[in-house]
């Protein structure tokens, strides 16, 4: 009975496994070639890590603080303000130039406009009642000099009724010519002024909106402060700091290289960078520059590395100013074997690379003729 059990037990088991097999298929593994190429042996420089961009953040204008909105330390955006400054007379200016803007953009619609009919028919009128007193006073001067010859009537008579025709044509003339204004219009050349005196004080009012958002210190870039200027109610001049912004989304490691191995490093080499601060972790950065410009006392060249700082999660593990060791092929050259880095197997005591090998050929089966003995 016991035997049963156990032979039971160890047929379940075996199906067991024999399902979990059959439900988990082999792992999909990509290959890639080993290549051999010349390479040259590292040697250790030590750096220092430095922000990638760094702002000492200055106001543009004079005024009072009246709120600090961020700490030593916070994460800024790009745009993100940082002070205010007090700007309620900036405001009343322009709303006044506002004003005098709308002002002028009313004159211009109005000379663009033209004019008015009821304008056109009141200049008509004028001009028709103009035109009757002309009409009478030079019919009653007519009568008045036929008056004359014949010497019913004295010379000053004459004199008053020519001056009463002439005054009249005088104004049928003047009526007349305020009519043909009111039917052609403003001039081209007063339009073209009321739209340049509009244009002048457009100007006048975005360069107080300027003003206006100038009294808002904004992030030139995204990044951390570091460093406070200024406080609520303190007085800030033009050009005065308010804050320190770092951008460490990316960061160079400045390394001193010497004058005999400057020479061995180009632009974009991958190098391996380790941190003191971070044991057991490793960085791959590239060469960004070499400045040729030499310190006379060392004899070493700048040399800037840049690595990515920001990881998936959002963290920020290098900070300006931590002590960096850097790997550049400054060495004598010889030949090595070559892998993908997502080839080697890391966790164990040494790293390990899996190598593929082929499957030897399988012998063609032997035929054999057996004869069955009666």
């Amino acid at each position: 009975m016991a035997k049963s059990v156990w032979v039971s037990a160890v047929c379940a088991v075996l199906l067991c496994g024999w399902r979990a097999d059959a439900q988990m298929p082999p792992a999909r593994v990509r290959l890639a070639t080993v290549v051999q190429r010349e390479l040259s042996t590292g040697q250790t420089f030590v750096g220092t890590v430095v922000p990638l961009r760094s702002s000492t953040v200055s106001s543009t204008v004079a005024d009072r603080v009246v709120e600090f909105l961020v700490e030593e330390g916070d994460s800024v955006e790009k745009g993100q303000p940082l002070a205010r400054l007090r700007t309620k007379h900036v405001e009343i200016e322009l709303s006044g130039a506002k004003a005098e803007l709308e002002l002028r953009k009313q004159e211009l619609a109005e000379l663009v406009s033209g004019s008015r009919p009821e304008e056109i028919r009141q200049a008509q009128a004028r001009m028709l009642a103009a035109k009757a007193l002309m009409e009478f006073t030079q019919s009653r001067l007519k009568r008045t000099e036929t008056l004359f010859t014949r010497k019913a009537i004295s010379e000053d008579t004459l004199q008053e009724d020519t001056s009463a025709a002439e005054n009249a044509r005088q104004k049928y003339e003047e009526t007349k010519a305020a009519w043909d204004l009111a039917v052609a219009g403003p001039r081209k050349e007063k339009i073209e002024q009321a739209r340049s005196r509009m244009a002048v004080q457009q100007e006048e009012v975005r360069r107080l909106e300027d003003e206006l958002a100038e009294h808002t210190v904004v992030a030139p870039f995204s990044g951390y402060v570091t460093a406070e200027h200024t406080e609520v109610g303190q007085w800030v001049a033009a050009g005065s700091p308010v804050v320190d912004v770092v951008d460490v989304d990316h960061v160079e490691v400045e390394v001193a290289v010497l004058e005999s191995c400057v020479s061995q490093l180009k632009l974009g080499t991958q190098v391996r960078v380790e941190i003191g601060a971070l044991p057991g972790r490793l960085w791959t950065g590239r060469i960004v520059a070499i400045v040729p410009q030499a310190d006379v006392r060392s004899r070493s060249f700048p040399v800037k590395v840049r690595l990515e700082n920001r990881t998936t999660s959002g963290e920020v593990p290098l900070k300006p100013g931590m002590f960096a060791r850097v790997v550049l092929p400054v060495g004598r050259k010889s030949k090595a074997c070559l892998v993908p880095k997502a080839a080697v197997v890391l966790g164990g005591r040494l790293p390990v690379v899996y190598a593929a090998v082929p499957a030897p050929k399988a012998e063609p089966p032997v035929t054999a003729t057996a004869r069955l003995v009666p």
